[in-house]
Order: C-alpha cells, then sequence, then structure tokens
C-alpha cells in the first residue's frame, strides 16, 4: 500500500509538472516581466522550504515575504502559496513517508479527504474580492502563529502513542483534512493544523508528517492546477521554488543533522504578528472593491 501511495504521489505530481510547465512556456513573457527578484528567489526558495522540511511552515514564511518585498500581488499569493510549494513537498513525501509507521486506513482517509476539500476550494477562492483574500491571510498568519505557540508552550499535547485512528475519531479526521485542504486555497496552510489535529486525536506526534506530507503531496497538486487554469499565481515564484525548494529540502533530509528550530520559530512567530498587524492596517484602508495596483 505505501509502494502504491508513493507511485499516486508521483503521478498525480508529473501531472502538476506538465501543466506548469506547458503554462510557462505559453506565457515566458509574461514570466520575465512579473514582479519578483531573481536574485533574491533563489536564496528565498531554498531556506523556505528547508525550515520547511523540520516542520516550520512555507505558507507562514512565504505569506510574510512577499507582500513585504512585493514579490506576488495579495490576488495572486493563495495560488502562489499552493503552486510553489507542490514539487518540494512531494520530494519531503516521498523521504519520509516510508520512513515512519502509521495505519494505512488513517493515511488514506486523511489524504482523500483533503484531496476532495483541494479540488473545490480553487473555485471559490478565484472568484474573492482582494480585501476578503487579505483578510483570511491575515487569519492564517495569527494561526499559524498562535499554533506555533501552543507548542512551545506545551499547550497542545505531544504525547500520543497511537499509529492508527478508528471510529468516530477517524471520521473527525477526515472531516477536518477536508477543511484544511480547503482552507489551503485561500492561504491558510496546513501543516500546522494537521500537527495539532494528530496530537489532539491521540497519535503519534512523528505520525503528523507522513500525514500531513502525504495529504499535500496529493491534495496541493490537484488544487494548483486549478490555479493554473485560471491564472492567479505567480509563475515566476513557482518555478524558482519547484528548482530551488527542493534543493533546500535534499540539504535538510540528507546533510542537515540538526537544526536550531526553536531559535527560528520564535523569529517566524515574531514575522507573522508583525506581518498580520502590517496587513490588518492596509487593508483597513482600503475599501471592499478596490485594489491595490501591484507593485
Amino acid at each position: 500500500m505505501v509502494k502504491i501511495l508513493l507511485a499516486a504521489i508521483v503521478l498525480v505530481n508529473i501531472f502538476f509538472l506538465v501543466s506548469f510547465v506547458k503554462d510557462v512556456t505559453k506565457n515566458w513573457t509574461e514570466v520575465k516581466a512579473e514582479p519578483g527578484s531573481t536574485k533574491g528567489l533563489p536564496f528565498s526558495s531554498f531556506f523556505i522550504f528547508l525550515f520547511s522540511t523540520f516542520g516550520i511552515s512555507d505558507f507562514a514564511i512565504s505569506e510574510a515575504l512577499y507582500p513585504k518585498m512585493k514579490w506576488v500581488s495579495t490576488k495572486k499569493l493563495p495560488g502562489t502559496l499552493n503552486t510553489q510549494c507542490v514539487i518540494p513537498v512531494a520530494v519531503m513525501a516521498l523521504s519520509y513517508i516510508s520512513a515512519v509507521e502509521v495505519g494505512i486506513k488513517t493515511l488514506a482517509v486523511c489524504i482523500i479527504c483533503q484531496i476532495i476539500g483541494a479540488y473545490v476550494g480553487p473555485y471559490f477562492v478565484v472568484k474573492l474580492p482582494e480585501k476578503i483574500i487579505k483578510r483570511f491571510i491575515i487569519v492564517g498568519l495569527l494561526i499559524a502563529a498562535l499554533l506555533i505557540l501552543a507548542g512551545k508552550f506545551n499547550i497542545i499535547p505531544q504525547t500520543g502513542t497511537a499509529t492508527e485512528l478508528y471510529g468516530f475519531k477517524l471520521v473527525i479526521a477526515g472531516v477536518l483534512l477536508f477543511i484544511f485542504g480547503a482552507l489551503n486555497n485561500i492561504g491558510i496552510g496546513s501543516y500546522a493544523l494537521t500537527m495539532a489535529t494528530v496530537y489532539a486525536l491521540g497519535l503519534n506526534p512523528v505520525a503528523a508528517f507522513p500525514i500531513m506530507m502525504g495529504a499535500c503531496a496529493l491534495s496541493v497538486p490537484i488544487g494548483s492546477t486549478q490555479f493554473i487554469k485560471f491564472g492567479e499565481y505567480s509563475r515566476k515564484v513557482t518555478l524558482f521554488t519547484s528548482i530551488f525548494g527542493v534543493l533546500g529540502v535534499l540539504v535538510a533530509v540528507y546533510f542537515v543533522t540538526s537544526l536550531n528550530t526553536s531559535m527560528i520559530q520564535w523569529i517566524v512567530i515574531v514575522v507573522l504578528f508583525y506581518s498580520a498587524i502590517s496587513m490588518f492596517k492596509d487593508a483597513k484602508a482600503t475599501p471592499i472593491g478596490e485594489t491595490k495596483t501591484a507593485a
């Protein structure tokens, strides 16, 4: 079953990659004209996904970084957050799923439910006004910061030992993963939420990695192909993260044996709160229906 899951991840991500390459090739002139530093993007892509491999949300870091650097407009930020992580997360999933024990039924239910949520989400996101998207992103930033803080102060239990869920707990996990898949599409990352769910339901904390990475490796490509179809994402950012983000993942998996994630988490918490406050002030100054010109 694990081999079938890994094969499915490879096939789904090849489908995404073909769609992405065709779109980039067709719109190459626009790609070159898009905002985003060709000198800065390799470094940001590398470190965002190096940290992400250790459980520090790439959504959270990107939400804080891209608007400040004016690399991605608010309207295209949700799509970019999804498309940029597809290939790096697939590499993470292929590295972790076979190494951690978790019940195949639990894994299958979580993944299928998140795929369904991710598929239906983009149809609604692309129709939302920019200011509403901005409000969702603010909520996502605050949720990510609060969940990291909860983990730091042991508010969320992390002592479960189960490797499989049954009955009502499995239903709860399925419903929540469906919601998380949909929330991914409006810029609220599912990593921290999945971790909190896994801990609360009594699973072994390490089970969070194959669940969240497996779910994202199959669900995010499905939703991302919809963003590609609608053209609501940054092709340039996604191109750089698909190359240099993968390098960050490989370095983290095979070469970095230890990382002071505690210090990085505190820095991320401060940045997330600062970014949420800044975006809130900006959203408050922009009437609903009015869109600021992207730099």
